[in-house]
């Protein structure tokens, strides 16, 4: 009687595994994807996000939704959200290095660590950051600049489109790498930083190839560097910081995907392999050529070892300009 009724349990339990089995085992995706910005409607962030979001739901089957999160430091707010997360790849984020990178650096308790809290999938595009000046300044090249600043102290100053910002930590750099008294002046966002440098009210200023082209096409601004390995396309005349005698003056406005730590292998090899293909077809070469934008095709390990490169790089340089906040 008693092994009946162990033979009996034995029976039930298989069959309610095999019952469970299909529940647990869907295949991903099955539901609804998050895809967190940690950035405003409207933004390059938001607008990278949804593009993929896009094409990710006609790829996937499912649907794929942008939700937008923007404060803290620099975006930490969203960021913060998506560590939290369930480990499962239906919350993925989508962000620039601001928040992973650069401001982990600066500001305390931003509540994660970016190298613990999160898994890196894929790396989606870049556009290199270029310098410009107001052309009143009578610098035509970095050297030049870096002499008449030297020379000048105090009296060049560049813009930042914020605090902790790339293009302010490439400021910081270039004062690092010229012993020159070059002043900082924050702004909120890239807009009014543009404004005050074409106004003459600051001299210099770095920001993505994307943003600036039409007004270095205008002639309202004077572009001095490419702050790339190589050239534009989009201006074949104008040097790299490399070529220009700066060649650790190296970054890019880039955007990449990362998931919750403990998100299952096989997942992440299935969000990389189908961003892979969204951001190499040809509709959205085009659209990133519109940007100046390069896709950024590679594994979860290129983009991990790209993150840590990026990590030592800027970590340093906060460093040693002492860039620090409450």
């Amino acid at each position: 009687m008693l092994k009946a009724r162990a033979l009996l349990g034995i029976v039930i339990g298989v069959g309610l595994v095999a019952i469970a089995a299909p529940t647990s085992a869907q295949p991903y995706p099955s539901k609804l994807i998050r895809i967190i910005a940690p950035f405003p409607p409207g933004g390059p962030t938001d607008g990278a996000a949804r593009l993929i979001a896009d094409r990710l739901s006609t790829l996937f089957g499912q649907t794929v939704v942008v939700e937008n999160r923007p404060g803290g430091a620099g975006g930490t707010v969203g960021v913060k959200s998506a560590a939290s997360a369930e480990p499962d790849g239906y919350t993925i984020l989508l962000t620039p290095p601001g928040p992973l990178i650069t401001a982990p650096a600066i500001f305390r308790n931003v509540g994660y660590d970016p190298l613990k809290a999160f898994t890196p999938v894929a790396a989606v595009f870049s556009s290199p950051h270029v310098l410009v000046t107001n052309p009143s300044l009578p610098a035509k090249s970095m050297q030049e600049l870096a002499a008449y600043a030297k020379a000048n102290p105090g009296k060049v100053s560049y813009a930042s489109p914020g605090f902790s910002t790339q293009p302010h930590l490439l400021g910081e750099m270039i004062k690092l790498m010229t012993g020159a008294d070059i002043v900082h002046v924050p702004y909120k966002g890239s807009a009014p930083a543009l404004t005050d440098l074409v106004a003459g009210q600051v001299q210099m200023y770095f920001d993505s190839a994307s943003f600036l082209l039409p007004h270095i096409e205008s002639g309202r601004v004077r572009v001095l560097a490419v702050a790339d390995e190589r050239r534009l396309r989009e201006l074949p005349d104008t040097p790299t910081t490399i070529e220009s005698g700066f060649g650790r003056l190296l970054a890019s406005y880039w955007v990449g995907v990362v998931v919750p730590a403990g998100t299952p292998a096989a997942i992440v090899d299935r969000l990389n392999g189908a961003i892979n293909e969204v951001i190499t077809s040809k509709a959205m070469e085009e659209t990133l050529a519109k940007l100046v934008a390069r896709p950024r095709p590679g594994t979860p390990q290129d983009f991990a070892k790209f993150m840590a490169a990026e990590t030592a790089k800027w970590t340093e340089t906060i460093k040693a300009a002492n860039i620090r906040a409450d």
